[in-house]
């Protein structure tokens, strides 16, 4: 098998069952099936409990599925080779404490064999990276708990993986932490690196994924492009136009302005007479100021599935 033309992740039919209360069995996971290619960025969405962390676990090596089977670049994720190309963050990154970050990446980036040319120079570029080099002498213990995130986000990139696996990597991040981590996450594609992370924050999704796989009660009930969603959810568009000064805006193509705002008049305009209403404006030869796309955000559609794949709706 050519590895370097296998996905980067590939889960084929995974299943996850547990023994819950009273001996219950408890399916977290259900069929799985997904690939995420190379130099992709994938967002995993659910809410608690959909079984995310238990679909990274497999994944990482950490338990066992009941039944299915996953690989990373065509490595079947039983095996341990599978992780040298792996970068993992979990959802609670926890660490010696009396070690400092510095220390704490020397030690896994002797686990992964590094140099030590190699890894002093990685340790500088990773610390200043996550801006934690001011910090990076100091026990970690006397961190913040947004400090500590980005040190656990540290040693998944010390390495230099090709795959990364992220489980809420936003998490106890403040917004500029949040950004950081946003950027990070970009400068991976652009490297041609590739990310599978897990959120329930659909705006992380939205700003960074090429493609989101929607997780419900341990259902992967819908996966697609980001971009598709979004273009599928235009339910219209608010024109602005410019009115002549003191004369009252128009009702075009049989739309009434719903909003007048100083000298601009805003039209709703349904998708179906976008057409129609621009060419009225032209005739009427009215002054175009602004056309906004009145979309459904990525939220709308996450809300909507959890809604239709509840069992209690």
């Amino acid at each position: 098998m050519n590895m370097d033309n296998s996905p980067a992740i590939a889960i084929e039919n995974l299943s996850k069952t547990y023994k819950g209360k009273k001996r219950a069995q408890v399916e977290a996971l259900k069929g799985m099936s997904l690939t995420v290619d190379q130099g992709e960025i994938f967002g995993f969405l659910g809410p608690n409990g959909a079984g995310k962390s238990t679909t990274i676990k497999c994944l990482v090596g950490l338990i066992q599925p009941t039944s299915g089977s996953a690989r990373i670049k065509g490595i079947p994720v039983t095996q341990v080779e599978s992780r040298r190309s792996m970068g993992y963050l979990p959802e609670n990154p926890a660490f010696y404490d009396y070690l400092s970050a510095e220390e704490y990446l020397t030690f896994v980036g002797r686990t992964y064999r590094m140099s030590a040319d190699q890894l002093t120079t990685r340790c500088r570029e990773v610390l200043r990276q996550l801006e934690l080099w001011d910090a990076r002498k100091r026990p970690m213990r006397g961190y913040s708990k947004g400090m500590v995130q980005r040190v656990g986000l540290a040693q998944t990139l010390i390495h230099d993986p090709d795959v990364y696996i992220l489980d809420e990597p936003m998490s106890g991040l403040d917004p500029i932490g949040r950004a950081l981590v946003k950027e990070i996450i970009i400068d991976l594609k652009r490297r041609g690196k590739s990310v599978f992370f897990s959120t329930h924050i659909t705006d992380d999704v939205e700003k960074v994924c090429d493609q989101v796989g929607v997780i419900v009660q341990g259902t992967l009930v819908a996966v697609d492009r980001v971009e598709t969603i979004l273009r599928s959810g235009v339910e219209g568009y608010q024109v602005h136009l410019r009115t002549p000064a003191g004369e009252p805006a128009a009702v075009i193509a049989g739309i009434t302005p719903d909003r007048s705002n100083g000298p601009l008049a805003e039209y709703a305009v349904p998708c179906a007479r976008f057409n129609a209403f621009m060419e009225a404006v032209n005739a009427a030869g009215a002054d175009v100021a602004l056309v906004e796309t009145k979309r459904r955000d990525l939220e709308d559609f996450f809300l909507s599935l959890v809604h239709d794949h509840s069992p209690h709706r």
